[in-house]
């Protein structure tokens, strides 16, 4: 019982899950983004709904629904989750950098430094 309750209370565990309700709710989000997106579009182009869509009989508009759902649900992810995450990522990285080394880090420098002195 004691290796379950480790597992159940492992950090990465209830990050995940945290990770999952979250990514569940966004994609709520981006869902109803994206359909009144499409929605727009279709009024734009007099075709309110693009499944009906069928140039010479071929069942076209369920593609084009999917691919501009698609296109949609990608550009949202990529302005609202990708770029903020790498600009924060990009600021706060060199301010790590720049925090002196550990004291580890420096003992074996100057270990290294010594051997090589030697030789």
């Amino acid at each position: 019982m004691k290796g379950f309750k480790d597992f159940i209370m492992r950090g990465n565990l209830i990050e995940l899950a945290v990770a999952f309700i979250i990514a569940t709710a966004f994609a709520a989000v981006v869902k109803s983004f994206t359909d009144l997106l499409i929605a727009l579009i279709g009024k734009i182009f007099t075709q309110p709904n693009f499944d009906t869509y069928r140039p010479g009989g071929v069942p076209v508009g369920p593609f084009l629904t999917a691919l501009v759902a698609f296109l949609i649900m990608a550009a949202v992810v990529y302005f609202f989750v990708v770029k903020p995450y790498e600009a924060f990522k990009a600021r706060y990285a060199h301010k790590e950098e720049d925090a002196a080394p550990d004291e580890e880090v420096v003992l074996l420098r100057e270990i290294r430094d010594a051997l090589t002195r030697r030789i």
